[in-house]
């Protein structure tokens, strides 16, 4: 008989969240993300250095055999709550999960995981955000220890030391940024606090350490599940914020958000972000447990991207003016929330996802 899971949140998550709000709320202002933003240096890495080194959760899912903290998904996806709460320009969810878990996968990587772990360095998948878990990825050309090609859309390979790059013989190898042969390029991003680069290899030297195709696919099923997490919180400070604006701004001497129109929007919007909370909890908690890991993250993802979207959405057209200006946060809510609904796979990949994995047949 399976046991039904505990998704109510532990005493010692609720300690790691207030720990990492209080953080945030010391490192990562909204005036100084935006400011990030207009700069050539969009990553916080001194918030960043703050999580990963002085508070250790840089090596969250790293046993501790292998240098970590040994804690599970759930932590860290209590983390995340957090970070997409403050839409922190930090690369937690790229490192410490996404690249972390492919290291996990691999068999010569262990200096490496230890040194993510302890904070001392980060790494980046270079696989392009938008690949879901189980599709296809570009891999560039091997030749002898040599590679070659261009990677595309990888988020936060600028504030990366270390590139995890799949190549075409089934391998996964990793390089130094900087080393010869490597050039890491700015793109235009839609989402200022996770900036994407193109990675381009010509003739760079690296080793292998494992391979490619079971690391990548454990990265993205991770990312894909945690991101969930990330996107309850963006969800939720953008409700909370809307509420508290509408309590306060005032209409014919009374306050907006006593009006009914809108508080069926709100209403609704607050179904929708419990539901939410509910589905990134379950596949945390599949990914701590290991069961049905697949099934609970491609619903989490199915139903994260639309309900961060409209609450997102929502905040904007309820707090009317100021909400269109550059100097309110809520349009990089609205960016993370836009260019998380594409990534790791988007919501309709997933709902076919979980049509397949349920056996359950298109009319």
């Amino acid at each position: 008989m399976t046991t039904q899971p505990d998704l109510l949140y532990s005493e010692e998550e609720e300690a790691l969240r207030a720990a990492v709000r209080d953080l945030l709320a010391d490192h990562c202002d909204a005036p100084g993300v935006i400011a990030r933003t207009e700069s050539d240096a969009p990553h916080d890495l001194k918030a960043w250095k703050a999580l990963a080194d002085g508070m250790g959760l840089a090596g969250l899912l790293v046993p501790e055999e292998r240098g970590g903290q040994g804690a599970t998904h759930r932590e860290a996806a209590v983390v995340l709550e957090e970070l997409g709460r403050a839409v922190a320009p930090v690369p937690f969810l790229t490192s410490a999960v996404v690249a972390t878990e492919a290291l996990l996968a691999c068999d010569l990587a262990d200096d490496l995981l230890a040194e993510l772990a302890s904070g001392r360095r980060t790494a980046a998948l270079a696989v392009a955000l938008n690949v879901a878990p189980g599709g296809a990825f570009k891999a560039v050309r091997h030749d002898d220890g040599i590679l070659h090609g261009e990677l595309t859309g990888i988020a936060d390979a600028a504030a990366a030391d270390v590139l995890l790059v799949p190549a075409d013989d089934g391998g996964l190898y990793a390089f130094d940024v900087g080393a010869d042969g490597v050039t890491v390029t700015p793109q235009t991003s839609f989402d200022l606090t996770r900036p994407l680069a193109t990675v381009t290899l010509d003739g760079a030297v690296a080793r292998r350490i494992g391979d490619a195709e079971p690391a990548v696919r454990r990265a993205l099923r991770a990312g894909a599940g945690l991101l969930a997490s990330e996107q309850l919180g963006l969800a939720d400070w953008t409700l909370t914020e809307t509420v508290r604006y509408l309590k306060e701004r005032k209409q014919f001497n009374r306050p907006v958000g006593g009006f009914q129109a809108l508080k069926h929007r709100l209403a609704q919007l607050w179904l929708e972000v419990v539901n939410l909370r509910a589905a990134a909890r379950n596949a945390a908690d599949a990914l701590a447990t290991g069961e049905d890991i697949d099934v609970a993250v491609a619903v989490a993802q199915a139903y994260a991207a639309p309900v961060a979207v409209h609450a997102a959405e929502e905040a904007l057209q309820l707090h009317a003016g100021i909400g269109m200006t550059w100097e309110h946060p809520v349009h990089l809510y609205l960016k993370r929330a836009k260019a998380d609904s594409i990534a790791y796979g988007t919501a309709g990949a997933h709902r076919a996802a979980v049509a397949e994995l349920v056996d359950l047949q298109a009319p």
